[in-house]
């Protein structure tokens, strides 16, 4: 049975994802901008949509990532983040499958190592879809 989580109807961009951004300003809501925008960076594949009240981007139409604002944190989360490898320790959570990585203003989690987080889990969802 395939873990992976697909989602068909998702856009090169999703008209519904700037109004979220628009609702969401502020020091938040540019966490959340900001980590999308790299999502969205990794190759002419990715699609996004709402899901659940938040951005999700895919592969094709293979969820891989999301990002979320709440009013005290962000958070950008990955649907297979438990089977990521994360040397730097920002993956939390204690699903089966889904983990995240938990932003506020002020504290730095490093941009790199949550670039590679993002970064391996397009990767890893690519390489899912070529064995399926």
């Amino acid at each position: 049975m395939s873990r992976i989580l697909r989602f068909y109807g998702a856009l090169e961009r999703d008209p519904a994802i700037e109004v979220w951004m628009r609702e969401h300003a502020g020091d938040l809501g540019a966490i959340a901008q900001c980590s999308f925008q790299v999502m969205r960076e990794y190759g002419a594949d990715v699609r996004e949509l709402l899901h659940d009240g938040h951005p999700t981007a895919c592969v094709g139409d293979a969820t891989f990532g999301y990002v979320n604002a709440f009013r005290a944190h962000g958070d950008v989360g990955f649907f297979l983040g438990a089977e990521l490898p994360d040397l730097d320790g920002l993956l939390q959570g204690d699903g089966r499958f889904m983990r995240h990585v938990k932003l506020m203003p002020g504290r730095d989690v490093g941009a790199t190592a949550l670039e590679k987080l993002i970064e391996t889990a397009n990767s890893d969802m690519q390489r899912r879809l070529v064995a399926e």
